[in-house]
């Protein structure tokens, strides 16, 4: 059994003291007799142009073909919208056929790019409070309060920048209210209703994200995050019934198939990828499949052929059904059964002009004998990445595996000869690979067996580009001997314990270019040749896989599922589960009746989500087993455990008093001068609103609905073919939009209040716009792109705890914190610390600059090949100690990681052309292009492309 809770289930029993009353005071708010405030959320699903209005309707996102909405358009004629103007551009001005197929018929139907095209899905948004059995009477009682959700849909860039443009396109728009038609109801104002918005698609974009939050009036809902992401392996049959392409769907969950299972690693590239799988289903040639991030999946039967060939170059012990490792990536799936692997190819046809998607699984490398799948977490130069290691004949290479719009392809790595060859032993296997793509990279944790059967291992380097293979570092026999410390950096003179260290894998982080190879042990190095071990982890425990955040910390799971968290910039690594924190908080859980949590269940893997650790775990309560997905609440296990061990019993009089020692060195932390984001981000928001409906309860109808998809469609459109994103507002693609009605908006608004409008819809033309002044939330954005020569400033706030004052001929106040920078490319890029104590605020107030050097040239032209990077902002003192309440729970405040990518800006980023001259620079022996500029006054930017 490998249990996630307590075994046995915790019973109410009397706690000793403390216990007890650290369960009081570390309690939850809604424990509390009096609540005062209700706990609400926002619940968001997916509907089809035939589900709207239907109250149990959730859809999958598999269509991907647009439908024309001209006929609701031309209801409005008397109304802001140009038809003239939108159906064409002049007599002598064609624009490309487009060929879509009208939802709900069979035929197909050829429209001009020049009209209005609608969705083939909506969103439907609802809210739920703890306490109330009815979630409608909740959304009847917002509506009428005037709550509005605001929706904010960001689409991915797709890892091809060769085929499709690099952006970060937002569309932020306001959800209009529906009334269900298939309810009937004595009064409209007591009718079932929900609120819709269009659910726009990109081309180039399978991944979206769909942030929900209120217009402020209502009820306080906090914000939610959805991820709406299109479903390739799913396809419609002559019934129009959904049916999986890539197997059968299994409808029942069988405790088999979970229950003292171990968990397995959840393997995708990051940020790219719609739909994960997962394997390891006992005996089952079957995965478990989601494109919504694990809140529902399927279970799914693979349509393979489960062929077992063992010969003498390949010895298979035994035969399984069982699928051991899963990859996903943008558009095709990766397994491995037994030696054989296979992959599909979803059909996407927002990614590809031509439809490249799979009939059927295809068997790859049939001829070869594959003991390990490794994932490549990030994609580079328009391709993903698998690698396949080998055993058998072909031990000592790695089939590396390119994939590029859906395309693949493998090669043998390395080229002229196996990695046994080029490091001159007889016997070596390779164990686990890591490609590092900025650098054209591969790195291989390679056992070698010696003349006596004796073990070592050993990091080996190979240059994809120069076919140089190389030893970069040979791992010690034992287990260092670190003597109580926290770690120990490993330089050859230190003593050993008589505990064997066994390598399984390797983890590396491109932004901060950590590398951590992991075992029953922990060693992690910033140039993969220094490293140090982490003497906290125990030596008595192995490790099977890293949960990589790639934001600054990692949690780590063990054979016998012990779950462990280490943030980056630290070296104390933490044991989450099983621990007296885990119990206190499942303590806390069965106070508050949680269904989340129960006594039998099992963690079937760990994966992190928007920078928080979930769990996907297998219950069975009342002998009822079910799946579920919930958050792991790292921070508050960190302050539980940090309470415990920090307290202090004193004797007041008769009685005992307890207090807590708190290690953090300051009260309050804020961020504060941050400069407006989209410069930095590269974020391009338009906004949308619905039309307004001339109805006197407000409700929007299908018609209505339906010219809302249609200006949402027309002014995504306007901005793919008229995009400027950080020229002057004068240059805004929705200006041609209205330019021939700006002159008549006091007309058309005579006519809304005055309920004339045809087709009973107004539409304001200022509510359609592209935004240029976003304001930065107090927060380090999730990424800064630095363009070359440029900077990036923002102060730090921080109330210490004790300010020390130091007398003599000058008073002076010294800071008892210190802020720490950490750059994980000083040569790239450099930080600036200016400190400026506030004696009369018993505060400090750090400014921080970050700029590139203008040093690194590896990037190419339009924002292509950028450099990953990162900056690390740290208290010093404060990791694992410092924690912020807010209303999504604890959040953590010792270590604010950010990703930097360092590059060129996008080709359209200025208002005037560039022309690229080559160059040579003899100092570092590089060609790279000097920009010559139209306009004397605008920086120019040094940079090489890569395909020189």
């Amino acid at each position: 059994m490998f249990p996630v809770g307590p075994a046995p289930w915790p019973r109410l029993r009397v706690l000793w003291a403390l216990w007890a009353l650290l369960v009081v005071l570390l309690a939850p708010w809604r424990l509390w007799a009096i609540q005062e405030t209700q706990e609400c959320t926002w619940q968001v699903v997916l509907n089809n142009l035939e589900s709207v209005g239907k109250n149990d309707a959730i859809d999958h996102f598999v269509d991907q073909e647009l439908y024309t909405v001209d006929k609701v358009f031309d209801l409005l004629v008397d109304a802001p919208i140009d038809r003239d103007e939108v159906r064409g551009l002049g007599a002598d001005e064609w624009e490309r056929p487009w060929s879509c197929t009208l939802l709900g018929s069979g035929h197909l139907l050829t429209i001009s790019l020049q009209t209005y095209l609608g969705f083939p899905y909506y969103l439907k948004i609802n809210y739920s409070c703890t306490g109330e059995v009815s979630s409608e009477a909740l959304v009847r009682k917002g509506h009428l309060t005037g709550l509005k959700p605001v929706v904010l849909v960001t689409f991915q860039s797709p890892v091809n920048f060769h085929r499709w443009k690099i952006e970060q396109l937002q569309i932020q728009m306001e959800a209009a209210p529906f009334r269900s038609p298939a309810e009937r109801c004595d009064a409209e104002e007591m009718c079932l209703m929900s609120w819709y918005t269009p659910m726009p698609i990109k081309n180039g974009s399978v991944v979206m994200r769909v942030d929900v939050s209120s217009n402020g009036l209502g009820p306080f809902i906090p914000n939610k995050r959805f991820h709406v992401n299109i479903n390739g392996f799913l396809e419609r049959g002559r019934d129009h019934e959904l049916q999986f392409t890539v197997g059968n769907e299994l409808f029942h969950l069988i405790p088999r198939h979970f229950v003292n299972v171990p968990s397995r690693p959840l393997w995708y590239t990051v940020d790219q990828t719609p739909v994960l799988i997962l394997g390891g289903i006992p005996e089952e040639k079957a995965i478990l499949l989601t494109d919504t991030n694990f809140k529902d999946f399927f279970l799914v039967e693979l349509s393979i052929d489960s062929c077992w060939v063992g010969s003498f170059y390949c010895p298979q012990a035994s035969f399984t059904a069982t699928i051991y490792d899963a990859i996903a990536t943008e558009s095709t799936l990766f397994i491995r059964q037994n030696q054989l692997i296979y992959y599909f190819t979803g059909t996407y046809t927002t990614l590809y002009e031509n439809n490249h998607g799979s009939e059927r699984w295809v068997r790859v490398l049939a001829n070869e004998c594959i003991k390990r799948l490794c994932p490549v977490h990030f994609h580079s130069n328009g391709s993903e990445y698998v690698m396949a290691l080998t055993a058998g004949k072909n031990e000592g290479y790695v089939h590396f595996g390119t994939i590029t719009d859906g395309l693949v392809s493998f090669k043998l790595l390395p080229r002229d000869r196996s990695v046994c060859n080029a490091i001159l032993v007889d016997n070596c296997s390779i164990t686990w690979a890591v490609f590092i793509a900025g650098d054209y990279n591969l790195l291989m944790l390679v056992e070698i067996v010696g003349p006596t059967s004796s073990k070592y291992f050993q990091v080996v380097s190979y240059d994809l580009v120069s076919d140089y293979l190389v030893v970069l570092y040979t791992i010690p026999e034992f287990i260092p001997d670190a003597r109580g410390l926290e770690f120990l950096m490993i330089l050859g003179t230190e003593s050993y314990t008589n505990f064997p260290m066994i390598p399984k894998g390797m983890s590396y982080n491109p932004y901060n270019n950590l590398l951590l190879i992991w075992g029953n042990f922990l060693l992690q190095s910033f140039n993969s040749e220094n490293f140090i071990y982490l003497a906290d982890f125990p030596k008595e425990l192995s490790i099977k896989y890293l949960v990589n955040s790639f934001r600054g910390d990692m949690a780590i799971v063990t054979e016998n599922e012990e779950i462990w968290y280490l943030l980056e910039g630290s070296y104390q690594v933490y044991q989450l589960f099983p621990s007296k924190a885990w119990e206190v908080y499942i303590s806390l859980q069965v106070l508050q009746q949680s269904s989340r949590y129960a006594p039998n269940e099992t963690m079937v893997t760990l994966f992190y989500e928007d920078n928080k650790l979930y769990q996907l775990v297998y219950l069975i309560d009342n002998q009822q087993g079910r799946l579920i997905k919930r958050l792991m609440p790292v921070e508050q296990l960190l302050m539980y455990q940090q309470i415990s061990k920090e307290y202090v019993l004193e004797r007041q009089g008769s009685h005992l008093t307890l207090s807590f020692s708190n290690f953090c060195p300051f009260t309050v932390m804020r961020l504060q001068e941050l400069p407006n984001p989209q410069i930095y981000t590269r974020q391009e928001r338009y906004r949308a609103q619905p039309p307004r409906v001339l109805e006197p309860w407000g409700f929007h109808s299908e018609n209505s609905l339906a010219v809302y998809q249609g200006l949402v469609y027309y002014l995504l459109s306007l901005h793919s073919k008229y995009d400027k994103p950080y020229a002057d507002p004068v240059h805004d693609p929705t200006w041609r939009w209205w330019k021939n009605k700006k002159q008549d908006q006091d007309y058309y608004f005579y006519l809304a209040n005055n309920w004339r409008s045809a087709g009973s819809v107004h539409v304001d033309m200022t509510s359609y716009e592209k935004i240029y002044d976003l304001k930065a939330e107090n927060e380090l954005p999730e990424r800064i792109f630095l363009d070359k020569g440029t900077s990036y400033s923002f102060s730090v706030f921080l109330t210490t705890r004790k300010p020390e004052v130091q007398h003599g001929p000058s008073f002076q106040v010294l800071s008892p914190v210190d802020l720490a920078v950490v750059l994980a490319d000083p040569d790239c890029i450099e930080a600036m610390v200016k400190e400026k104590v506030l004696v009369n605020r018993n505060s400090v107030l750090f400014w921080v600059t970050l700029s590139d050097k203008r040093s690194c040239f590896d990037q190419g032209i339009s924002g292509h090949h950028l450099m990953k990077t990162s900056m690390l902002v740290k208290v010093l003192g404060s990791s694992g100690h410092c924690f912020q309440n807010t209303n999504r729970g604890p959040r953590m405040q010792s270590n604010l990681m950010v990703p930097v990518l360092i590059g060129c800006p996008p080709g359209k980023r200025l208002a005037f052309d560039i022309t690229y001259t080559l160059q040579y620079n003899r100092v570092q022996n590089k060609h790279y292009f000097d920009c010559v500029k139209v306009d004397p006054e605008m920086p120019c930017f040094l940079f090489r492309d890569t395909t020189c």
